[in-house]
């Protein structure tokens, strides 16, 4: 019903809408261009939207989501589920190796790690949830990492759901990337083995 409907609040929304797509980051002309708003409007909306997350500003002045909209994203039901049956795997993975454990999913050219664990030394890849960078190859999703080292183990997943994999990270002096494959390996197999768990990695959004 139109009284029902607030005109700041749809064209926040509709600013928002524009980053669902493949490019990640837009300057204020490409915002505009793509809502039709004036400049002034979108600075407005914008600086409403990054003081509650929703976007933020890069160092380049180029406009991209913030934290809030992934943190709201994660209490879908589904994302509950899969950190209450996956984390464990990973805080137990980050125990037994001494390195960060991490859940990685790849989509529009871009992974994201979507859980991880991180070991209690002070010498470790600092890799937190919602970390993201480009996708290189389909069958590598390791970031450059200078000085480090990332494993990974892919999980099995239905046809049309994005790629994941576990994955393991540290300094490459004491990363063994064959003792990491192993612990990697047992991880997959105990998830796979186990049906709760393995439907709720594939089912994750």
């Amino acid at each position: 019903m139109a009284q029902d409907r607030v005109e700041a609040v749809e064209r926040a929304l509709t600013v928002l809408e524009t980053f669902d797509s493949p490019q990640e980051a837009f300057s204020l002309a490409e915002l505009a261009q793509v809502t039709g708003f004036y400049k002034s409007t979108l600075l407005r909306l914008l600086g409403s939207l990054a003081r509650f997350g929703y976007v933020q500003r890069a160092a380049d002045g180029r406009w991209q989501l913030g934290p809030t909209p992934l943190r709201l994203a994660r209490r879908h039901p589904p994302s509950l589920h899969l950190a209450a049956r996956v984390q464990p795997l990973l805080e137990g993975l980050a125990a037994d190796t001494g390195e960060t454990a991490a859940l990685l999913e790849a989509q529009g050219g871009r992974v994201e790690v979507r859980l991880a664990a991180l070991p209690e030394t002070s010498l470790r890849h600092d890799l937190r949830p919602g970390s993201r960078w480009p996708l290189r190859d389909d069958e590598n999703p390791c970031p450059d990492l200078p000085g480090g080292r990332m494993v990974v183990q892919r999980l099995a997943t239905p046809p049309g759901e994005p790629p994941r994999w576990l994955a393991l990270s540290g300094p490459a002096g004491r990363l063994v990337a064959e003792q990491a494959s192993v612990a990697l390996a047992t991880a997959e197999q105990a998830l796979a083995t186990r049906p709760g768990e393995a439907r709720t990695a594939e089912a994750a959004p």
